[in-house]
């Protein structure tokens, strides 16, 4: 692997990143979301649910390095 974690994970999410927004724009402008109870709801699962997402990749790799130096001799 030529890149670290981190970079590949952005890399990653600048493909998926506007992906998800062009999914959460159509979900939003297709009638579904009928009140404004509906909308708050979908945008508090949406935008935490994307950052959640992003950092727990950091977690993950942080989680990752600490098992791989217990193993080194």
């Amino acid at each position: 692997m030529n890149y670290s974690f981190k970079t590949l994970w952005n890399r990653t999410f600048y493909a998926v990143g506007p992906l998800w927004a062009a999914l959460a724009w159509m979900i939003w402008t297709s009638g579904q979301l009928k009140t404004e109870t509906h909308q708050h709801l979908f945008l508090a699962i949406v935008i935490p649910g994307f950052i959640l997402m992003y950092l727990s990749g950091f977690v993950i790799e942080r989680s990752h390095t600490k098992k791989m130096q217990k193993l080194k001799p």
